[in-house]
């Protein structure tokens, strides 16, 4: 594809889309990614006037594609048992020994992306991944030990993809931790979850003032299928994690919990949409955020129903506590049904910790930065009550904690 027709593609681009542009030119000639760019450069980085992104725009964010110092992070999770992949821009991914149940392979060309035209940051992470264009990952069986994934700036931008096909009856958990370290890092996780399958999956995200983070995933459930996620963000100068699942077969079950605490200078977005496309689905979705002074936080959710989806049961609940003046908080929750014989709710609210709670505490002798503090753990913690592995909970609390007492 030649790059002056693809400048031609994006109105007005500005230095970083430039960049981005020049990215493509140098992966190899392939239709898949091309269709992927075509359809990022429809609109280019999202921005404000955009529906779905006006509280988070990655053009103004990203005026231009600087690397920065890279910051190697710990992950949360590497005292957890269980093999890790880790990915950094510039190097292939090194693939440790799997259990049994488990195989991969590293696919060099670009793979078809679906959902290209709904999710341009994914559609530019499928257009640009390379070393390797996607992580292939096959689940065949009940995997006991969690798979371990790591995504690293490491200075330079990065675009990685991982595709995992979970096989009828089989089985896993993965623990995700997304660090930024760069002036753009992007990741796209698919999943094909077939019948009978499971799959759980906690995600990290944590950030600075200057990384700009795209966490995108895409969930096919088929019949009997379960899916449980849970995602706790600290943000970043401006962090999206977004979730597109479909239900394509009957009594499939989704779980999607998430928590961000945001202070200032960061940004964290969670950003939802769940079709249902097949009969007697089940949907949960609690989300729980705290911001601080100069924090923002962003929840989108919907919920599609379609006409055939009748006894569809599904409840999305947002809750965000503003701990300071000037901390901010933007949430939209959604429904769009079409059937007539369904079970469908929303919640959506913001405000400060109670005062009643706060001088509970207070009597009892706790100073009032630790009440805060004890208040706002446990609203957090709710969304947690999700995770199945005791310690892997224990992680995110102890994130949650840290977080805390760095604010105090």
């Amino acid at each position: 594809m030649d790059v002056a027709e693809l400048r031609e593609l994006i109105r007005n681009p500005n230095a970083a889309e430039l960049e981005l542009i020049a990215r493509f030119g140098e992966v190899s000639d392939d239709a898949a990614r091309e269709r992927a760019f075509r359809a990022f450069a429809a609109t280019g980085l999202p921005h404000r006037r955009i529906e779905g992104w006006r509280w988070s725009d990655f053009r103004a964010a990203l005026a231009q594609l600087d690397p920065v110092p890279p910051a190697p992070t710990p992950s949360p999770f590497a005292d957890i048992d269980g093999p890790a992949i880790t990915f950094r821009p510039g190097r292939e991914p090194q693939l440790p020994d799997l259990p049994d149940g488990m195989r991969a392979f590293m696919k060099t060309s670009g793979q078809a992306f679906g959902g290209a035209e709904d999710m341009p940051m994914a559609a530019l992470t499928a257009a640009l991944a390379r070393d390797p264009g996607a992580l292939m990952i096959e689940v065949t069986g009940k995997v006991e030990t969690p798979l371990k994934l790591a995504f690293e700036g490491g200075g330079d931008a990065q675009f990685a993809r991982v595709v995992f096909v979970v096989r009828p009856e089989a089985s896993i958990t993965l623990l995700e931790s997304h660090f930024g370290g760069a002036g753009l890092t992007a990741a796209l996780i698919e999943f094909g979850v077939q019948e009978g399958a499971e799959v759980e999956r906690v995600v990290s995200q944590s950030g600075d003032g200057k990384d700009v983070q795209s966490v995108s995933a895409v969930v096919h459930l088929d019949s009997r299928a379960v899916f449980r996620q849970t995602a706790l963000a600290t943000g970043a100068k401006l962090a999206r994690i977004e979730t597109r699942l479909t239900h394509r077969g009957e009594f499939s079950e989704a779980h999607l919990n998430a928590a961000y605490m945001v202070a200032s200078g960061r940004h964290a977005d969670f950003t939802s949409h769940v079709r249902h496309g097949a009969e007697n689905c089940v949907t949960r979705q609690v989300t729980k955020g705290a911001a601080r002074k100069g924090g923002k936080g962003v929840f989108q959710g919907k919920f599609h129903v379609a006409r055939i989806a009748q006894h569809t049961d599904a409840d999305m609940q947002h809750n965000a506590l503003l701990l300071d003046d000037g901390a901010e908080v933007n949430a939209k929750p959604e429904l769009e049904i079409y059937a007539d014989d369904v079970a469908c709710a929303h919640g959506n609210t913001c405000g400060a910790l109670d005062p009643l709670q706060l001088f509970y505490l207070r009597q009892r002798g706790i100073p009032e930065a630790e009440a805060q503090a004890l208040l706002t753990e446990a609203h957090i913690s709710e969304a947690f009550d999700g995770v199945t592995a005791e310690r892997v909970r224990g992680v995110l609390l102890e994130i949650a904690r840290d977080w805390l007492n760095a604010v105090r």
